[in-house]
Formats: structure tokens, C-alpha cells, sequence
């Protein structure tokens, strides 16, 4: 595939996750009222709500959020060149206004974005991939970086936690009610119905764990698509190709590597835990590896 195939087709396998997880919400509303009856009705925009002031409060403090958290520091241009002139030179190719820029002191080499739109973003680097990377492995990490921002990556992920949480916090709030009450109205509120019964107490079980599941393979959609925007704003996959090389070489982690932010790194910092492929957020490094390949075949 060349890049515009792979950006089309993992814009239409996102679009396609996220319809998925608003089917899950309203199995979830469905088997709510068949399990309870219409006494659950108002819980479900309660967990609506509960979701979106959690997750959208740090949507828009983004930039601030993971700069706390990760400890990285704002620089000016004077502070690194080299750097700035690089950005820009994305920037221009991009169509992308100047980011902030930021520096993290850790020898592990990593990158990420952040921020609520492409007036407000932030790209930050550690200090190890600025002393690991020549010009052009930079260049495709850079052009990454910037490829979440044009794809309003934030955006979408917010887009996914919002509905995993809301399917938490409704699951959750039922589950409760299950153990604490709400029997006495549970067999006429099912016709009897054994069937349906059980089919709704699995719904209730087993959406939270989907929703996980959704949300991190919609993550695992946006890295491969950052990838092949990259290569849309340097017409060169062989520099972020290599970049991932020296990344799937090197052995170091960040050592902010809370689950919260293990997203945004171009390199997932959980990566070689022991996590199952289907939870993870970003695809193996070398399968993205192997489609720059591919890429870089067909120039």
C-alpha cells in the first residue's frame, strides 16, 4: 500500500471502531432496561456525564495535563536551532501552524504530541532521541508527531475515552444495583424470560472489557495512520522507518510510563509487558516497520 491507501483505510477502520463502541453503549442502555425496567432510564445520561466532565476537563487542559505529568519543559528556538528548523520545515510541507516545543530529560529515546487542537499543540522530544537520531530519522519523527496533531488524534482519543468511561460507569452503576436492589422488578421487567435475563447480565459483564478493547485498538488505528501522514508530509518513509529501528533497538523506557499517557508516546513505554496485543496501544514496532518498507518499495 502507498501512504493514501493506508491513510483512507485507517480512517475508515476508525470511524468504524468508534460506530462500534456507540453500538456498545446502546446494548448496554438496552440490556439496562431489560434487566431494570424503565427505573434506569436516567442513569444512563448520568453516566453520559459523569464521562464527559472527566474526560473532556483534560481534553482541553491537554497540553498543560502532559507536560505535569511527564515532566517535560518548553523551549524557545534559540535553545535548540536545529530542532526548530526542522519542525517548521513539516510545519510548512503540513500546512500546519508552529507548535510549542518541548524537552524531556531521559536518556530512553521517545517523542509525543499533545493538545486540543492545531493552535494549541505541543510536541516534546526526550533527550535520548535527540542524541540517538540523525536529520532524517528526526525529520520522520517529527512529521509523526505532527500527523496526530493534523488528525486531531487528541480529539478522537477523547472521542473513545468519553464512551469507554460512560460504558464503565453505566456497567458499573447496574452491577450495583444487581447486588443492592432492583431484583423485585427484574422478572416482569424480562417477561419472564430467562434468556433475555442472562443475555443482559452478560452485556453488563462483558461490555466494560469491549469498550477496553475498542478504545485501544482505535489508538492502535491512529499510530499506523500517523505513520502514513508522516510520510504524506516528507515523501520519504525511509526516515521514520529508521527511526523505528533504532527505537525497536533500543531497550531503555521512559520513566514516565503511566498507563494514562503510554498512548502518546510514538513508542509505547509498556511495550514488552505483559500485555495481550489486543489492549495494546500501539501496533508491534515491527509491523510498522514493515509497511514503511513496503512504502518505501514503491518509490
Amino acid at each position: 500500500m502507498n501512504f493514501r491507501t493506508q491513510q483512507a483505510a485507517n480512517r475508515r477502520k476508525t470511524i468504524g471502531l468508534l460506530v462500534g463502541m456507540g453500538v456498545l453503549v446502546w446494548l448496554v442502555a438496552l440490556a439496562a432496561l431489560t434487566y431494570f425496567g424503565q427505573s434506569t432510564t436516567a442513569i444512563v445520561p448520568l453516566a453520559v456525564g459523569i464521562a464527559l466532565v472527566s474526560v473532556w476537563g483534560s481534553y482541553y487542559g491537554s497540553d498543560k495535563l502532559v507536560l505535569t505529568m511527564t515532566g517535560a519543559k518548553l523551549i524557545k528556538e534559540s535553545d535548540n536551532p536545529k530542532l526548530f528548523g526542522l519542525i517548521q520545515e513539516i510545519t510548512i510541507a503540513s500546512g500546519l501552524p508552529m507548535p510549542k516545543v518541548a524537552i524531556v530529560i531521559d536518556s530512553a529515546p521517545n517523542a509525543f504530541a499533545t493538545g486540543r487542537n492545531q493552535d494549541h499543540a505541543l510536541i516534546a522530544f526526550t533527550t535520548g532521541i535527540l542524541d540517538v537520531m540523525d536529520r532524517d530519522e528526526l525529520q520522520g519523527v517529527i512529521a509523526h508527531e505532527l500527523a496526530h496533531v493534523a488528525n486531531r488524534d487528541t480529539l478522537v482519543s477523547a472521542v473513545a475515552a468519553t464512551t469507554a468511561g460512560a460504558i464503565a460507569i453505566l456497567s458499573d452503576m447496574l452491577m450495583r444495583m444487581m447486588w443492592f436492589g432492583g431484583g423485585r422488578d427484574r422478572d416482569r421487567n424480562s417477561n419472564g424470560n430467562p434468556l433475555l435475563l442472562v443475555f443482559s447480565l452478560l452485556i453488563l459483564i462483558l461490555a466494560p472489557i469491549a469498550a477496553v478493547l475498542l478504545k485501544s485498538a482505535i489508538s492502535r488505528k491512529r499510530e499506523s495512520l500517523a505513520d502514513a501522514t508522516a510520510v504524506a508530509f516528507t515523501r520519504n518513509p525511509a526516515g521514520l522507518r529508521s527511526a523505528l529501528e533504532v527505537l525497536e533497538r533500543d531497550s531503555t523506557v521512559v520513566h514516565q510510563k503511566s498507563n494514562s499517557i503510554a498512548h502518546i508516546w510514538i513508542e509505547s513505554p509498556l511495550d514488552g509487558k505483559a500485555v495481550s496485543k489486543m489492549f495494546s496501544t500501539h501496533p508491534p514496532i515491527a509491523e510498522r516497520i514493515s509497511v514503511l518498507k513496503a512504502m518505501e518499495s514503491l518509490n
